[in-house]
């Protein structure tokens, strides 16, 4: 059977990040696809100009209808925004657990606030156990643990003592290297950056890859040096001729088809 995974998370209305940006990683790992949207936004390259969250029943109701026909092989959230969305999932999840990536998606490329304020705290709580890994970038995870100037490593073992079964604090700045911890064991996984303006969904790529592995069966070190791997080139393959701020990143290697 082909491997089912699932993203819970909010569209992006210029296709870079968010469902749209998971949908295509998960194709490109070779899975079927499936997204439960908690949020809408108008948003292109350059800004998010609107937010839309969508009703909690609605939620549930997208969330009752995947698991209940389709299955879910492994799962993974992006933007949540709010307290209320987090706890509608958190509230589901926890009566049906898959191997499950939290990425904590808190700013957007162009620098919009995507969680708010008084949410920060409920991820950690409600969804940091139920995690199978989380998966911040650097400014996410000091953000997160509150804790300045660290090394990712130090980074990866608080977010673990805040609740999750594993942490990879993904690089895009500073030196190239992820950082995996999954409680026990401390690996570093170099990888290749690029200098090219178009990581538009670089973020939402790399963790929807990881869920995807995980769903194929991959171990978490495998899935994690594949999910690194495949977020490094869709940057690589980026198309920055769309829009006039950070272009999105091409999992797909559309370009290359043309």
């Amino acid at each position: 059977m082909v491997p089912r995974v699932l993203t819970i998370a909010t569209s992006d209305s210029g296709g870079g990040a968010g469902i749209q940006a998971d949908l295509k990683a998960f194709a490109a790992a070779g899975c079927h696809g499936m997204s439960a949207l908690v949020a809408l936004t108008a948003q292109n390259t350059t800004s998010v100009t609107a937010v839309n969250e969508l009703p909690p029943d609605f939620i549930r109701a997208q969330l009752d209808a995947v698991f209940s026909d389709i299955g879910v092989d492994a799962a993974k959230t992006g933007m949540l925004f709010s307290r209320t969305i987090i706890e509608t999932v958190a509230e589901f999840l926890e009566r049906h657990p898959v191997p499950l990536v939290v990425d904590p998606v808190l700013i957007a490329s162009s620098g919009a606030q995507l969680l708010q304020d008084d949410a920060v705290q409920i991820l950690i709580d409600r969804l940091f156990p139920l995690a199978t890994v989380v998966t911040p970038n650097l400014p996410e995870a000091e953000t997160l643990t509150g804790i300045r100037g660290a090394t990712r490593r130090e980074l990866a073992s608080r977010l673990v003592d805040l609740g999750a079964a594993a942490a990879l604090v993904t690089g895009g700045h500073g030196d190239a290297v992820d950082h995996l911890f999954d409680g026990e064991t401390h690996v570093e996984l170099p990888v290749e950056r690029y200098d090219i303006p178009a990581t538009h969904g670089a973020g939402c790529t790399h963790s929807a890859t990881l869920a995807a592995l995980l769903a194929r069966g991959l171990s978490l070190g495998d899935a994690a040096r594949g999910a690194s791997e495949a977020a490094s080139a869709a940057v690589r393959h980026g198309l920055v001729e769309i829009g006039a701020g950070e272009g999105p990143v091409d999992v797909l290697n559309v370009k290359g088809r043309a």
